[in-house]
């Protein structure tokens, strides 16, 4: 009896540490959403078999659009597999570090467990998006159709619709539309190998069309050797119009799209030469589809501030037209008066070439430019200074929106700090919104270039970590190098004197030798 009793209460005992265990690895939730952070996001990924996080940015316009996205469809995938989770990136610095999660994508799906190989996620509208996203990935990732009436109501379902006329709809070709389809969940998609159908579209092979209104309006054969990449960058440039113009609704897709030149074309709808200003540059854009994106935006619009404001441009100044390019961010202005399609066409082709002549913007200097440790630098003073041989200047190159960007302004100061005795030394930034520059910038903003104490106009790309040690080893290391250069600078420079001297006393005797004989 005694022996009995001892082993129940053992037992018990057992079930109370294991109920209290399990109590106490639960997450905490917000509106179905896992609040996670350093010390439960490994607990989150061993309790959920698909674990689908937003790293978000408390003071980004586009994390906040995309959190109530997330809140959305948390809300639809309650009882599903899929569990949504949040990181609040400006509080766990050291997780959000450790997952590499810095830069985009800004939604990542973890998979049982692993949480060194998240799956990436496209850029998502809206909460129907990250859902669709999920259903599609579980497959099948597009409807298929049977009939042509079937068809007929798919393709007036929606504006622009997605339409897949394959031999065989299981495998082979067919496999790249399927992977293409789950990476783009803002589109419907459908599938046919409906001999009917491929008669009404006169479609003899395997191919993708795209349908705007029940009307085609692109169709693409595909290869065997297509991959899922040229499908995406087919579909992406031709579901905007010939000419889109900005506003909320389109303003996401013009900058996720493929076509990294963009014409912008600014304009006041309410103007007596707008139709006639429109349609020659609608006419303009037909020759560089896929080359050059060609964008309206309308100055009448007070939403479009933002817009008037990073280019510069003043409502008076309209109509316009400006080419920029994503990458470098560089500013070409048409410069013509005239905008017609001609002009416009012509103006394209010199970009393209590489003949146009960018406009090269510049804030005004600051009346205390260099007073404090960072000094502030515009358009019209860069290169003076980072190009000057006796200085060797570490400059930030930023977005003042950007919250990346600002975050990296205590450690620039420390910076500035550090090397403040050293007057060889200069700890700049500048606004590369605001100011336009003549050096490549592949990377993302905030970019770190440092510009030795050289002749030769050298630059250095900063790729390291973003800390204190890092950053002064490196203008350490650089400035020991540029140093040793410099003096093989001065070495070459001093026997180029020299060979220029004998060379111009050799012609002196020889003058002088020519004039004595004769």
């Amino acid at each position: 009896m005694m022996r009995t009793r001892l082993l129940l209460c053992v037992t018990f005992c057992c079930l109370s540490l294991s109920v209290a265990g399990d109590s106490s690895t639960s997450l905490p939730e917000e509106n179905g959403v896992l609040l996670l952070k350093k010390d439960n996001f490994n607990r989150a990924l061993k309790q959920n078999k698909q674990l689908l996080v937003h790293f978000f940015a408390p003071l980004s316009g586009d994390s906040q659009r995309l959190a109530l996205a997330f809140r959305g469809a948390a809300e639809q995938l309650i009882g599903s597999e899929v569990k949504l989770g949040v990181v609040d990136i400006s509080k766990e610095t050291n997780l959000t570090k450790e997952l590499n999660a810095t830069t985009p994508p800004t939604l990542r799906l973890y998979l049982s467990g692993d949480r060194h190989n998240p799956v990436p996620c496209p850029v998502f509208q809206s909460s129907a998006s990250i859902v669709m996203w999920l259903k599609r990935r579980a497959g099948p990732s597009a409807d298929i159709i049977t009939d042509l009436n079937q068809s007929d109501r798919f393709v007036a379902s929606e504006e622009l619709v997605v339409l897949g006329l394959f031999k065989d709809v299981e495998r082979g070709r067919v496999e790249v539309f399927y992977a293409a389809a789950v990476d783009l969940p803002d589109l419907p998609f459908s599938v046919t190998r409906n001999q009917d159908i491929f008669r009404k579209y006169d479609i003899t092979q395997d191919s993708v069309l795209l349908v705007r209104q029940s009307t085609p309006v692109q169709v693409l054969k595909v290869t065997s050797q297509m991959t899922k990449e040229d499908l995406i960058s087919f579909i992406t440039v031709h579901q905007l119009e010939l000419v889109t113009e900005y506003n909320g609704q389109t303003a996401s897709r013009i900058l996720s799209s493929p076509v990294l030149n963009h014409a912008i074309l600014f304009v006041n709808k309410t103007d007596e030469r707008f139709q006639t200003v429109y349609s020659d540059f609608q006419a303009a854009a037909t020759p560089y589809r896929g080359k050059v994106l060609f964008v309206m935006v309308d100055v009448d619009e007070p939403r479009n501030g933002r817009m008037l404001e990073y280019f510069r441009v003043r409502e008076s100044e309209a109509p316009m037209v400006r080419l920029v390019n994503l990458t470098s961010h560089v500013t070409y202005h048409l410069p013509s008066d005239t905008l017609d399609t001609p002009t416009i066409i012509a103006f394209c082709k010199t970009y393209l070439d590489g003949t146009a002549q960018p406009k090269m913007q510049s804030e005004v200097l600051p009346a205390d430019w260099d007073q404090k440790p960072v000094i502030q630098l515009v358009g019209e003073n860069l290169e003076r200074l980072a190009f000057n041989p006796d200085k060797t200047a570490f400059i930030m190159f930023y977005l003042p929106y950007s919250e990346e960007s600002r975050s990296l302004f205590p450690l620039w100061e420390e910076l500035a700090l550090h090397f403040l005795d050293r007057e060889e030394v200069v700890i700049a930034r500048i606004d590369a919104s605001a100011n336009d520059f003549n050096l490549s910038m592949r990377e993302r903003y905030p970019a770190l270039r440092l510009f030795p104490a050289l002749h030769a106009e050298r630059v250095v790309a900063y790729s390291g970590q973003r800390n204190l040690k890092d950053l002064v080893q490196f203008l350490e290391k650089e400035m020991e190098r540029a140093k040793m250069d410099r003096a093989q600078e001065e070495e070459d420079r001093r026997k180029y004197i020299e060979t220029q001297k004998a060379i111009e006393a050799k012609e002196a005797k020889e003058a002088k030798e020519e004039k004595q004989e004769l």
